[in-house]
């Protein structure tokens, strides 16, 4: 049986403060879903960190996210350090069945597949030829009838695509 500490209690008011906080670029994941959202842990000084992995090293909302998740504390009224941990590399694996669900029903066809769990860093490696191989079904109809019709979609972790059947674009999550 584990004791509760007092930092098993404030890391616990930590992660309730930042529950529902949602990706500045697909409003309805929140951060934690997507895996964006790492852990709390205690730093040297005994103040909580929050731990953020961006999904890519250029992620252009990550400025945006440390912003939202020091307001969000300030707002529960908790002193905390937002640290940036990039090793190991975030992975579409980290992402919850809920966060695919709901990227789902967004419009957005959740990544078929990631990459392999591991605890070594190592370099990312983007491959059209893997992405057009990858069955990626519309998220408006189902149909697995579809193209990419550009690698580069809504943000950089997205390509487009166009359903063949119903005819709509759609984005779809690179899995990384």
């Amino acid at each position: 049986m584990h004791a509760t500490t007092s930092a098993d209690t404030e890391h616990a008011a930590v992660w309730d403060a930042l529950a529902d906080l949602a990706d500045p670029e697909i409003p309805v994941v929140s951060l934690r879903e997507l895996g964006i959202l790492r852990g709390v842990r205690s730093g040297g000084d005994g103040t909580p960190e929050v731990v953020i992995t961006p999904t890519y090293s250029g992620c252009p909302a990550m400025g945006q996210i440390e912003d939202d998740v020091r307001a969000a504390l300030a707002s529960a009224g908790i002193t905390a350090r937002v640290v940036t941990q990039l090793a190991p590399a975030w992975t579409t694996d980290w992402m919850t069945e809920a966060a695919r669900e709901k990227l789902r029903a967004y419009g957005i066809a959740p990544p078929q597949c990631g990459s392999e769990p591991t605890h070594q860093a190592a370099p990312l490696k983007f491959s059209r030829q893997a992405m057009r191989s990858a069955v990626v079904p519309c998220p408006q109809c189902g149909s697995t009838h579809t193209t990419e019709t550009s690698p580069f979609g809504s943000t950089a972790c997205k390509a487009m695509y166009r359903c063949l059947d119903c005819l709509e674009p759609f984005d779809y999550f690179k899995p990384y």
